[in-house]
Formats: C-alpha cells, sequence, structure tokens
C-alpha cells in the first residue's frame, strides 16, 4: 500500500468535486468519496492501532465526524487535508480513550483466546510495510502515511497536522533515514 498515489485516491478537482456533492446530499457522490478515501484513511489509522478492530473503529467515527461537519468543508481548499485533519483528532481521541480505558481495566491472568477472521488473508508484505512503520516515531510515521499512503503533498500534510513545510519535510527527511537504516540492516542478516 505504501506505493500509491494521488491518481489512486483521484484528483483533487475529483474529490473537490466529490466532496460537493457529498454537502449537498448527493447519494453516489457519499459513497464513492467514501470508497476513494477509506483505504488510505484505513492505513492511516492501522498505523497507530494494535489491532485492525481498532483501526476499522477510528475509520467509521471519522466518516462519522465529517459527516456531521461536512458543511464546514469550504470548496476553495483541498480536500485531503481537511479530512486527515478530523482522521489526526480522531485518532488522538482515540489514543485518549484507550488510555483512560487501561487505566480502569484489570488483567485477567488467563485471558480467553482470540479467534483470527477465518478466510482474511492479509498481504504478508502489508503487515512487513506496517511493522517497519511502527518502529518510527509517531510524528514521522504520521508524515510517512499522508505522503506516501495517501498521496498527500508536503503543504497539504502541513495544513492537516497543523505544521510548517519545512517541518514536514525535516519529519519525513529524517523518517526515511530511520528506515533506509532498518531495510539495510535486514539486509545484511
Amino acid at each position: 500500500m505504501v506505493g500509491v498515489d494521488a491518481t489512486v485516491i483521484g484528483g483533487k478537482t475529483e474529490l473537490v468535486d466529490l466532496m460537493i456533492r457529498y454537502q449537498q446530499g448527493d447519494r453516489e457522490g457519499i459513497e464513492e468519496l467514501v470508497r476513494r478515501l477509506s483505504p488510505s484513511l484505513l492505513q492511516f489509522f492501522f498505523g497507530w492501532s494494535v489491532m485492525r478492530e481498532e483501526a476499522e473503529d477510528l475509520l467509521q467515527e471519522c466518516w462519522m465526524r465529517v459527516h456531521a461537519a461536512r458543511h464546514t468543508y469550504r470548496p476553495s481548499e483541498p480536500v485531503l487535508p481537511w479530512i486527515f485533519g478530523i482522521a489526526r483528532y480522531t485518532r488522538l481521541d482515540g489514543y485518549r480513550r484507550t488510555r483512560r480505558r487501561q487505566r480502569r481495566e484489570v488483567l485477567t491472568p488467563n485471558p480467553p483466546e482470540s479467534y483470527a477472521s477465518e478466510g482474511v488473508s492479509e498481504d504478508p508484505r502489508s503487515e512487513r510495510i506496517d511493522e517497519i512503520l511502527k518502529s518510527l516515531p509517531e510524528s514521522q510515521r504520521e508524515v510517512i502515511v499522508m505522503l506516501k499512503v495517501s498521496g498527500m503533498s508536503l503543504e497539504e500534510v502541513a495544513c492537516a497536522t497543523s505544521s510548517t513545510v519545512g517541518s514536514i519535510k525535516q519529519k519525513a527527511h529524517r523518517a526515511y533515514d530511520k528506515l533506509r537504516i532498518l531495510l539495510e540492516g535486514e539486509q545484511n542478516t
């Protein structure tokens, strides 16, 4: 999934058109926008969640927030930073919720076994990429997922994270360096 470019998600004007249709209540526009952006958003959430189910819950919550805030979207602005800004706050709220829940939960000595989903096969390369990305610091991982998985521009990532373009470049550069070292280390073993 890490090689996906913006053409897979859709052109910027195409996304704006879909978002305008969404604001107008056009069912097909809504479905198409959700279909195009959900894989990238799921990857964004999955990078921080331990379990796929948590990432799917965050994705659903994000779309609910997008729906509630759709009237605030301005067609003169790009769609991806607006939606990923909502996704970022959804992820942060999910993290806070999980932390609160962990403080109140009591661990049992013998938890029940979990059952893996039958018939669901994950691409081993995707799992390996997720594993490598999880080794990055959170801020660098966030930038890499937005840039490389979602195909956002530096300016769009800066807007979505309330950062400067220079800061995004610096985080991306540091992440690339760390990823390069990790991958070279694997090749040498």
